[in-house]
């Protein structure tokens, strides 16, 4: 017994000083390697470059990842819908992004018909807002995502609002059919209003529904026929004028 006791004492000695050198072995390699880091790798003084005055400051060591070739064509393409409005440059923008758009969606929890109607929602507020996507302070893929994020926190609010509405309120109620007489006397008002625009020059009729129809402002109507913006106010004032001579009281 007393054999086996010492021979079994022998090898945990044995296995004990198998761990302790190992450890001390790692210990060294890890020494030696910090020591050649420290005397091989160059420290060279970060160059400081604002990116958020008044925020803090971004350093060499602190540069945003490299983008990817995929991530750089995105940014390009998105930029040139902001730049040209370019229907081509969209719809890749559209294919690459609205499916994941969707899909983060759906991890948020919401049903499958609410996640294409906020996808929607999202690329068509890419389009509407493209012009102010500068490629040099964001991806592509984060500025939309941010997008995305703001549309599903302000359904999130319209539902939580609905919930606290009351449903007896008079503003929610329905607002009743007009009467027939009321019917008949708007008929006959727009009739006289279209006879109305029928009397106005081309020209003067043209700026007139593009003010009132298409909600056009004077500048943009001045661009968008190639004309003087005093030209353009000088017929809307002339056609108002005939306009309200000729229906009256209907003014």
């Amino acid at each position: 017994m007393e054999l086996r006791s010492e021979a079994a004492d022998g090898s945990h000695g044995a296995v004990l000083k198998m761990i302790v050198c190992g450890v001390i072995r790692f210990t060294a390699v890890i020494v030696r390697r910090s020591m050649y880091a420290a005397t091989h790798i160059s420290h060279r003084p970060a160059r400081s470059r604002i990116f958020d005055p008044g925020r803090g400051r971004m350093t060499d060591l602190t540069d945003r990842p490299v983008l990817s070739t995929e991530g750089r064509e995105m940014s390009r393409l998105l930029a040139r819908v902001g730049q040209t409005r370019d229907r081509a440059a969209f719809r890749a923008v559209f294919d690459h992004f609205a499916p994941r758009i969707r899909a983060f969606l759906l991890q948020r929890r919401l049903t499958s018909a609410l996640a294409d109607d906020l996808t929607q929602d999202v690329m068509l507020a890419v389009w509407r807002r493209a012009a102010s996507f500068d490629p040099s302070k964001a991806a592509a893929s984060t500025w939309i995502y941010t997008i995305a994020r703001n549309q599903h926190i302000d359904h999130f609010r319209k539902v939580q609002r609905a919930s606290r509405m009351d449903e007896t309120d008079p503003s929610l109620q329905p607002v009743p059919p007009p009467a027939a007489d009321d019917l008949c006397e708007q008929a006959e008002a727009a009739e006289t209003v279209g006879k109305a625009l029928e009397a106005l020059s081309p020209d003067q009729r043209q700026v007139v529904e593009m003010a009132f129809t298409e909600g056009l402002s004077h500048s943009e109507i001045a661009e968008r026929l190639n004309l003087p913006l005093g030209t353009v106010k000088s017929r809307i004032r002339l056609a108002m004028g005939k306009l309200k001579t000729t229906l009256g009281d209907l003014e």
